[in-house]
């Protein structure tokens, strides 16, 4: 099981919103951006990264309290 520890992505939400992002290992660093899961990976593996964490950044963001 992995176990991620919360990271803020505020930043790259702001500048990513709506696209794909490959993260390093790290889970903040960006080594690649696109709006395909596909064409993400593919960016990155050209840069050498084989296995990067791939997210989807969501184009608005909802409020729930409850």
């Amino acid at each position: 099981m992995i176990t991620l520890a919360a990271r803020d992505w505020s930043m790259l939400y702001e500048k990513y919103r709506g696209q794909w992002v490959a993260l390093k290992n790290d889970h903040v660093t960006t080594v690649a951006s696109g709006l395909s899961r596909a064409d993400v990976k593919a960016k990155a593996a050209e840069l050498g990264y084989e296995r990067p964490f791939v997210v989807k950044m969501p184009s608005g963001l909802t409020v729930f309290t409850g």
